[in-house]
């Protein structure tokens, strides 16, 4: 099995498609190449995609695991880590570190169909992070 060699490279240090081939293992969660190629879009040749998935995995940003005869990759980080550290760049870099202003934002798209459970579970999770902010958890 591979090992990551540093699991925290910056989004910036990827290619286009090294990025489009990571959406799609963190969607995912993993893939053969042929999976991954049948996501991509305007997919390049099968041994483009490999030399892709061979360059991620020298960066340290996907592992492996063999299938028989085949390769299985998933992303290194954990995908909640990931999520968690782009929402962050997210909010500092163009909303000035406001959650408030980010929440906002989201909350003035039209589409985004909110029913009552919906707004139930955000004034829930408002409310937990609320009691987490006080206790030193956040």
């Amino acid at each position: 099995m591979a090992t990551p060699q540093d699991s925290d490279s910056a989004p910036g240090s990827l290619s286009r498609r090294e990025r489009q081939v990571m959406d799609i293992l963190h969607r995912r969660g993993e893939a053969t190449v042929a999976e991954i190629m049948a996501e991509l879009p305007d997919p390049p040749t099968y041994s483009a995609v490999r030399s892709i998935v061979r360059i991620l995995a020298e960066k340290g940003t996907i592992l492996f695991r063999e299938d028989g005869p085949r390769y299985v990759y998933y992303p290194a980080v954990d995908s909640d880590a990931v999520r968690e550290t782009a929402l962050n760049h997210l909010v500092e870099t163009y909303f000035g570190g406001s959650p408030e202003l980010a929440v906002t934002a989201l909350l003035r798209r039209g589409d985004l169909g909110l029913d009552a459970r919906d707004v139930s579970r955000l004034r829930d999770a408002i409310a937990k992070a609320r009691r987490s902010e006080g206790s030193g958890d956040v």
